[in-house]
């Protein structure tokens, strides 16, 4: 009899009590033990297990589950005596930053306060201690006090190094450390803009957990991201990473190809088409040497629903990847296509993101990719550099028909959320697509300026007036996004469209000039040129630089009108 696929379980008592399909991963409990790491930084995408195995491990090795060896019958861990009599021996302190995303410092902050208050309250029995002195019970109320106040941020970054010595003493064994999901708040940080502010803490954090902590036994933490070192890791030179591509635990987070055809076969998916199917939807994901791996999310979903569908792109946001992508140049964009047509890039990868340098470092975004599950690595190689050093090279393209599927849907969204909005003109203007520009621009002149509006008549309206009125309806959409000026003065004179970014991203200043034959323009080209040089002449661009935009991220352009005709330059 098939077992229950139990959606959305992610506590591992829950699971095996319940006795809800499962596959054995106990084997990465003995893989981690014996690998006598200090602390562990694990990375795989979303929904790839990472919460559940932190849950096993708790199960595994709290001293809360002593006598629980029930949750681990039948398992691969429970097959040796030596882990049988480990079992619910040690003090773990267990905690999650996964619900950390809050749109501003003030709310982080008071949300990790919250968590961590949570976890001292999981070991409120040490206050009953006979092995703690009163002061060592004080020291302990005066750390939960501390936190339900969302107090000084110097003496917040000690509390679990406080707890550490606390656990250590009452029990006489160093606890283990678990920290699911680490470097949420640091990407909510990035992409609502108060990155800055959270490295300070979170590095002290993590220095005074894990590496100025005399009574930490081990830790693992886990994330998607593999975050710089010099961000928050500073301090911290006891790290063993894994990132997607190590050989470490290559197995233990997704399924393999084996385990996903014995899970079908189990609930009677078993012919050779359903299997071509989920390969074609779902396979793809490679950790270290390992091909041929799946996310588990939508591997139990289809096991429960039996249907095909993109159930890992529903479950959570896409910000980070959006956000870049939609920020990103022209030629990130032609690659990006590239992949949406079923092509690959050959590009260089660097696994720890350094949230300072993505706008800085436009490839940066496949790296990003690569770690969130979206890219896969066909084959890697070595480029030969100027200095006779050699570079790894990767090949990548999208990992499978999902994840294609998904960013279509994101795509749709991003430039389709209502009918109207984000128009071709906007969307080729987002890409730095000048043809598309003036395309869309021209097929729009076509069809509905009429001969008033464009002032070939001698009682014609102001015809500059009037095509600066129509761009500025065509860029309304974009006012979420940017600051939209219009005829305001900026270095020497007034320029007549400006695009601000309220958040990281490029600027744009637009000219608009009416064809003027008696002004030595003898084509449209000519007016192009004209509007340019006056955007440069009259120095536009100054109130963007002060705002501190780099002058690669402004886009200069000229717009000229001659009646129905168009041209952008």
């Amino acid at each position: 009899m098939a077992r229950t696929v139990a959606i959305g379980t992610q506590d591992f008592e829950d699971l095996r009590e319940g006795e809800y399909f499962y596959i054995d991963k106990s084997y990465f409990i003995k893989e981690w033990w014996e690998a006598g790491d200090a602390v562990t930084v694990i990375m795989r995408p979303r929904r790839f297990g990472k919460t559940l195995n932190i849950s096993m491990l708790e199960c595994f090795f709290s001293d809360r589950y002593a006598g629980r060896g029930d949750l681990f019958q039948g398992l691969s861990i429970w097959q040796e005596e030596r882990y049988r009599q480990m079992q619910g021996t040690f003090p773990v302190i267990n905690l999650s930053f996964a619900a950390v995303k809050s749109g501003n410092y003030k709310g982080c902050y008071t949300q990790i306060c919250k968590i961590l208050e949570q976890t001292f309250a999981k070991h409120n029995y040490l206050l009953k201690s006979d092995k703690l002195d009163d002061d060592q019970k004080d020291s302990f109320r005066e750390a939960r006090q501390l936190l339900k106040k969302k107090g000084d941020e110097a003496e917040t970054a000690f509390v679990l190094n406080t707890l550490s010595e606390l656990l250590y003493v009452h029990t006489g064994k160093k606890p283990i450390i678990l920290l699911d999901e680490y470097d949420t708040p640091m990407q909510e940080a990035y992409i609502r803009g108060f990155w800055e502010e959270i490295v300070d803490f979170v590095r002290n954090l993590f220095n005074a957990t894990f590496k100025t902590n005399p009574s930490l036994r081990r830790a693992v933490m886990t994330g998607i991201t593999r975050v710089s070192k010099e961000s928050i890791f500073s301090d911290l030179n006891n790290l063993e990473v894994v990132s997607t591509t190590a050989k470490k635990y290559e197995t233990a987070f997704g399924f393999t190809q084996e385990e996903v055809f014995a899970a079908m076969d189990e609930m009677g998916l078993n012919t050779s088409e359903q299997k071509a199917m989920v390969q074609k939807w779902y396979d793809g994901f490679t950790f270290g040497q390992m091909r041929d791996m799946y996310n588990p999310w939508s591997i139990i979903n289809f096991l429960d629903k039996k249907e095909f569908d993109t159930y890992w792109a529903n479950t959570s946001s896409n910000s980070l990847v959006a956000m870049q992508l939609q920020r990103s140049n022209a030629e990130i964009k032609q690659k990006f296509e590239q992949f949406m047509q079923g092509g690959s890039i050959l590009t260089k990868i660097d696994e720890e993101i350094v949230f300072s340098e993505l706008e800085k470092t436009p490839d940066a975004i496949w790296s990003l990719m690569l770690a969130s599950g979206y890219l896969k690595i066909v084959n890697n190689g070595f480029q030969q550099l100027s200095n006779g050093q050699k570079a790894v090279q990767y090949t990548l393209t999208l990992t499978n028909f999902e994840t294609k599927l998904m960013f279509e849907r994101l795509i749709r969204q991003w430039f389709g959320r209502t009918e109207g909005a984000y128009n071709h003109f906007i969307k080729a203007l987002l890409a730095d697509n000048i043809w598309e520009m003036n395309q869309y621009m021209n097929h729009i002149a076509l069809t509905t300026f009429s001969y008033f509006d464009t002032g070939t008549s001698p009682i014609g309206a102001e015809p500059e007036r009037f095509y600066h009125g129509f761009v500025l309806g065509l860029i309304v959409d974009l006012a979420d996004q940017y600051e939209i000026c219009s005829n305001r003065e900026s270095g020497l004179g007034r320029y007549d469209v400006m695009l601000i970014p309220k958040e990281k991203g490029n600027a744009y200043i637009f000219e608009f000039k009416v064809f003027h034959p008696d002004a030595k323009e003898r084509k449209l080209e000519d007016t192009v040129a004209n509007a340019l040089r006056q955007i440069e002449e009259k120095q536009y661009a100054t109130e963007l630089i002060k705002k501190g935009i780099p002058q690669e991220c402004i886009r200069k352009y000229g717009f000229a009108f001659q009646g129905k005709k168009v041209l952008i330059g």
